[in-house]
């Protein structure tokens, strides 16, 4: 007998909201520039690429997920990952259930 989403536990439900979110290659390439460190939507945008609106969208998703979080800078936001998820000095970002790895930016 398979097992329904009704039997997950709440963390694993949340790790699975979380997975989900990252199935995304945008959110994953967020996620990985954030790992950086600390970043405002235009320093984001810049690095990769998309329409702002598009990564409001974006980001929304991985704040909704649990993955990262916004404050105020100024007239700014400044988005960061979660600090219970941030192993990024290790390339890796701890989701509780599973982690993810990044290999190395090529320099």
């Amino acid at each position: 007998m398979k097992p329904s989403e009704t039997d997950l536990s709440p963390s694993e439900a949340a790790c699975a909201g979380r997975l989900k979110a990252l199935a995304d290659e945008t959110r994953l390439a967020v996620v990985r520039h954030l790992m950086k460190g600390p970043s405002h939507v235009g320093g984001i945008q810049s690095a990769l690429g998309i329409e702002q609106s598009l990564l409001s969208h974006h980001l929304r998703s991985l704040r909704e997920a649990g993955i990262v979080e916004s404050t105020r800078d100024g007239k700014a936001v400044l988005y960061r990952l979660v600090p219970e998820l941030d192993s990024s000095r290790e390339g890796i970002v701890d989701l509780g259930c599973c982690r993810i790895s990044f290999e190395p930016d090529p320099e």
